[in-house]
């Protein structure tokens, strides 16, 4: 995996729920990059180098993805809650020696990046979410427009086994819809990244640990998330948006984060939904210029 991140060192670390795969590599501040769905750590590889000068990275595969560990779900899906795979990331990065440090999470992963930010605010420094809004709330205010482009959402949350088995039987034609839906710009996946993506997606446990992962976010997730209603966020919040994005052209993002953190600047990027994808030297460009001005106090 280390091809697509020259000079990054491989390593496997066991937390107290799972084995989190992922490359390490870098000088500087710790920085920690967490992808989405139905991705790897390899959706970091565009930026990976440029900001491995100034911070140094942490970019696993989340627990269920890529070749971290797929635990059985456990009851109420607990095992892929938000608040177990933010642990995870809790425990990696300390086992890597760092008690305090800066997140970026995109989809999947920014939502386990918010999830850290409730569960270990005293550990975060800063953080950049991009191309989501909270999850209760949109679960809560969705309409048809936005349910049609999520499709998924509901669709990877049926019953055990559905759509793991129709998933299963055409994992490649599966892959290939969701970034040609998602990806405005589908020249930007290179062959040889789609080859790496399907490598681990087709894997069977892949298919049901990542159904698991948004099961658990139409279930225990909301139950965390409306324990903290009306709790905001208090280290400083990036957004970043894709312009073209279902997310990033159906809300308000500023203003639906504003309600839930105190500290939020950000803008949209012209990209469709897997923005360090399409969009990368704005990407960096935005990242470097926020978690850079957390290290000139």
């Amino acid at each position: 995996m280390t091809d697509f991140f020259p000079g990054f060192e491989a390593r496997r670390i066991k937390t107290s729920g799972a084995e989190i795969n992922l490359v390490t590599g870098g000088s500087g501040p710790p920085l920690l990059l967490l992808h989405g769905y139905p991705q790897t750590h390899l959706m970091w590889r565009k930026l990976a180098p440029r900001l491995a000068r100034e911070f140094t990275l942490v970019i696993p595969d989340l627990r269920g993805y890529g070749d971290s560990s797929k635990p059985p779900a456990g009851q109420d899906n607990e095992n892929y809650s938000k608040r177990a795979l933010a642990l995870d990331q809790v425990e990696t990065m300390a086992a890597l020696g760092f008690e305090r440090f800066m997140v970026a999470g995109h989809d999947r992963g920014a939502r386990v990046a918010h999830r850290l930010g409730r569960d270990h605010a005293e550990q975060i420094e800063r953080m950049a979410l991009l191309d989501i809004v909270p999850t209760l709330y949109r679960f809560e205010t969705i309409d048809q427009k936005s349910a049609t482009s999520s499709w998924h959402w509901f669709f990877l949350l049926q019953p055990r086994g559905f759509p793991e088995r129709l998933i299963g039987s055409e994992a490649e034609f599966f892959l290939r819809h969701q970034f040609a839906g998602l990806l405005r710009e589908p020249a930007k996946l290179e062959p040889e990244a789609f080859a790496e993506y399907l490598r681990c997606f087709k894997n069977p446990e892949t298919i049901r640990a990542t159904c698991d992962e948004y099961r658990a976010g139409a279930s225990i997730d909301l139950e965390h998330d409306r324990a903290d209603r009306g709790r905001k966020l208090t280290m400083p919040l990036l957004m970043l948006w894709g312009k073209r994005s279902a997310q990033g052209s159906g809300y308000d993002v500023l203003a639906v984060w504003r309600a839930h953190a105190e500290n939020v600047s950000g803008h949209g990027i012209d990209s469709g939904h897997f923005i360090p994808e399409e969009a990368p030297e704005e990407a960096y460009q935005a990242l470097r210029e926020f978690f850079a001005a957390g290290n000139s106090r």
